[in-house]
């Protein structure tokens, strides 16, 4: 029998390894759209207990396309990382691979963008130190946005601003981004004792400090790509860290809505990412070409706008580690890159 030409891996448990269905998984539509175009995709599904078992299984196809987040249910991904590492090694081509999701899929990538035309104001906080030394001065200019190196789902993400920025001593508003916190009030030495644990080299060491986008009342785009392509769009008008109304909890995260890459008002943000942004960003973190992932998405806020008047958009993070939902119309592009890496994996 031919040896498939693809792997899904995705995390799931014994029993659902020994199904390997591919109907029962979120990716049905893609494990469709492989068979339609005559490749065998097949589900690898992962845990650190197997770990082995997947290991052994990469190894005997073409393309893995993992999809998994940094932090999933309490345990991190560093074995996986590690046999991704070693299957790429092999031969095989894996997609993201480990190495393009440190470049691009932590929130480090905001550092590195920051003079880019996508990039606004932000700062590396090394130590717990640096951020009591550093962060007032910064609050009295505005609201800010602390992130931790990696997470999802609004993990170590927290929204601080000053209750009096003239004072320096003022009390502090915090809130974290995952759905359903509430604002609290505090002295920056509790937000000290807060954040500690993102210093932790576990936890990447450092944080990220952003400056907040006012203008996230009016939504936020995510930008879906194959490669260098614009595959589909998801916009979301309230999402994390929406503001309140006074005296009242914050609304309930909305739901994304996904459209084709020819959403007509997008297509200013779809040239300038296609003809010069991915490209701007890929130097700028020293990425090879041929490891940019074949599925990814830039987040955008709206900031504020060129002297010209033009839409500005700021990023807010890339999603590398775990891309989905997605839009349907990014299954036949997604299928195309694969087929077209394929073909290029016969002739080498």
């Amino acid at each position: 029998m031919s040896r498939p030409s693809v792997a899904l891996l995705y995390p799931g448990d014994r029993a659902l390894r020994d199904r390997s269905d591919p109907a029962e998984s979120r990716f049905a539509p893609l494990f469709d759209a492989f068979a339609a175009a005559g490749i065998e995709a097949v589900p690898a599904v992962y845990h650190d207990d197997f770990a082995d078992e997947v290991e052994a299984q990469l190894r005997e196809v073409a393309v893995v396309l993992a999809w998994c987040n940094p932090i999933q249910d309490g345990r991190r991904r560093d074995r996986l990382d590690a046999l991704l590492r070693r299957v790429a090694d092999a031969g095989v081509l894996v997609s993201a691979h480990p190495e393009a999701i440190l470049k691009l899929g932590t929130k480090d990538v905001l550092v590195e963008a920051r003079d880019l035309p996508f990039g606004s104001d932000v700062a590396r906080i090394d130590s717990l130190a640096q951020l009591q030394a550093e962060l007032p001065e910064r609050l009295s200019r505005g609201a800010r946005v602390l992130k931790q190196h990696r997470g999802h789902s609004g993990i170590g993400v927290w929204r601080v601003e000053a209750v009096d920025p003239h004072l320096a001593s003022s009390q502090l508003r915090v809130r974290q981004a995952q759905r359903g916190s509430a604002e609290e009030v505090m002295d920056l030495a509790s937000l000290i004792a807060l954040l500690g644990p993102c210093f932790e080299p576990a936890n990447g060491g450092h944080m990220i400090d952003q400056a907040w986008q006012p203008r996230l009342v009016q939504g936020m785009v995510r930008a879906y790509l194959v490669e260098e392509r614009v595959a589909g769009f998801g916009l979301q008008s309230v999402n994390a860290l929406y503001p309140a109304a006074p005296g009242e909890p914050p609304p309930p995260t909305g739901p994304r809505l996904y459209h084709d890459a020819d959403l007509p008002q997008f297509q200013g943000l779809r040239d300038s990412l296609e003809t010069l942004w991915v490209e701007l960003l890929r130097c700028q973190v020293g990425l090879p070409r041929n490891c940019v992932p074949l599925l990814w998405d830039w987040d955008f806020l709206y900031g504020e706008p060129t002297a010209q008047g033009a839409e500005r958009f700021v990023l807010c993070e890339i999603n590398v580690s775990s891309v989905a939902p997605f839009p349907p119309s990014a299954i036949g592009t997604i299928v195309s890159a694969v087929q077209a890496r394929l073909a290029h994996l016969t002739r080498l």
